[in-house]
Formats: structure tokens, sequence, C-alpha cells
């Protein structure tokens, strides 16, 4: 009855259908990789099994092992479904905005942004629970493995993109809302040696540039821009393009949806 109930909740899920129906055709085309892709998808029943098992895969070592984090990693998808619809929602993100990305597939398994996110939700998990040095540990592994730092408590939405996700680096305090893109070495910190609520607060539908440090308690509004390489210490208003050290308005935010359009182009207005 369990595996009948797993496979009907299979065929009501139409993200995790087709990253099956795109493994399956994978095996196909690369049949030397076909253990990898059965391992990866095609041997789990549902997504949050399968992000469970690259959770367990990417983040063990010889201070936790494989067994002790994938028993974590289910444990958290089943008690919390909220995380297996953000992974949903990510995965369609990267799919939609990335465009090195063509399959639903990549992500899970190819792509260390969506990777790194899906682990930093099973971290905050068991931060928000109590269980804070295991989300310490998980953070540290993240950060190790992925070259991402993401402090369990920061607060993320869902339908978030990471391209490349090198060096990037989200502190304590730090709250993105849903439907943000970033690209690498972006840095949502604070400015010293301060306590409390410090780090930036991102807005809905924002997308930061590769390189870009916002700092500070400070809010960056819904659906801006800010370019790459830019330093923002003020709040940013909604629907604005801001660049430059420190960054400075210059002008409207080109479109109604800069995170999906990733348009990163401008023009100064006088």
């Amino acid at each position: 009855m369990a595996k009948t109930n797993m496979r009907m909740a299979a065929q009501v899920d139409p993200v995790w259908t087709h990253i099956c129906e795109e493994a399956r055709a994978a095996v196909q085309d690369e049949p030397i990789l076909g253990g990898f892709f059965h391992t990866g998808i095609l041997h789990h029943a549902t997504l949050e099994r399968a992000l469970a098992y690259r959770f367990s895969l990417k983040l063990a070592s010889g201070e936790m092992s494989e067994q002790l984090l994938r028993e974590i990693a289910d444990e958290a998808y089943a008690a919390d479904p909220a995380l297996g619809l953000a992974a949903r929602a990510d995965c369609v993100a990267v799919y939609d905005r990335d465009p090195a990305c063509h399959r639903f597939l990549q992500p899970i398994l190819f792509f260390k942004g969506y990777q790194a996110m899906q682990a930093y939700r099973i971290g905050h998990w068991l931060w928000t629970r109590g269980s804070r040095d295991l989300a310490y540990f998980v953070q540290m592994r993240v950060s190790e493995a992925f070259g991402v730092d993401i402090h369990p408590n920061a607060q993320i939405g869902k339908g978030i993109m990471i391209d490349h996700a090198h060096s990037i680096v989200i502190g304590e305090t730090a709250v993105v809302g849903d439907n943000v893109s970033m690209l690498h070495s972006v840095t949502l910190g604070g400015t010293g040696k301060e306590d409390g609520d410090r780090h930036p607060k991102i807005g809905n539908g924002v997308l930061i540039g590769a390189g870009a440090k916002i700092l500070g308690n400070i809010s960056v509004g819904y659906c801006s821009r800010v370019a790459a390489g830019s330093v923002v210490l003020q709040d940013v208003p909604p629907m604005t393009t801001v660049a430059g050290i420190p960054a400075k308005i210059i002008g409207k935010a080109g479109c109604e949806q800069p995170s999906i359009t990733m348009d990163q182009f401008f023009v100064e207005e006088g």
C-alpha cells in the first residue's frame, strides 16, 4: 500500500514526473551514466527522497555519515511539506531563468546553487526546531562542499535562483523574499560587530548582479535591480535600479519582473 501511495503521489506531481521522464531519456542518451541517473533520480519515489539522497551524498564526511544525514533529511521533508514545495519552485525558477538549464533534472544533479539552497532549507528547519548545533554543522558542510555560506537562521522564500553560486554569503538576520535571483559572489552581510538585526531585507522579485554587496539592516524594495559589483549601504525603493560604490539610484527597474527576465542592461537616466 505504501508503494502504491508513493506511485500515486508521483503521478500527480508534474515536476517530479517530468524529471523522471528526463532521467529515463538521459539513460538512453548516455548509457555510461545510467547508474548515475538511476541512483540520483529513478531509484526514488518522490522528489523529496531524491533530494534527501543528494543532501546526504554531498554533505557526508568523516564526522557525519551518509546514513545519518539521510535520516535527518527524510525527517525534515516528512515533517514540513513546505520544503518540498519550495524545492519545486526553486527548480522551476532555475529552469525558467538560467539559459544554461535545459532540463529540470539539471539543478538537482549538477547545479550547486540549487543543491546548496535545498541543503540550507534543511538547516533552517533544524534551526527552527531547536537543533542549533546540527544546523551549524549543515551550514559548515554546505560552505565546504558548495562554496555557499548561508546562516541557518536566515529567512529565504521560494522560487530562488542562484546562478553559478560561487562565494555566496547570506547573514544570520537576512530576509530574502520570493522569486529572487542572484549571481555569484553576492554578499548579504553586516557592516561591523553590531549584534541583533543587522542584515539586509530583500523584497520579492529582486535581481542582484554578480559581486554585489548589500550591507546592513537595510531594505531592497520589490522588483528592484542591484547592478553587478555594487555596494549597497542604504534602502533601495521598489522597482528601481541601483549601481556603483556606494550604490545610487540610476533609474527604474526597466521591467515588471527583473528577477525573471534577468535583464542586467541599463541606461542611466539623466
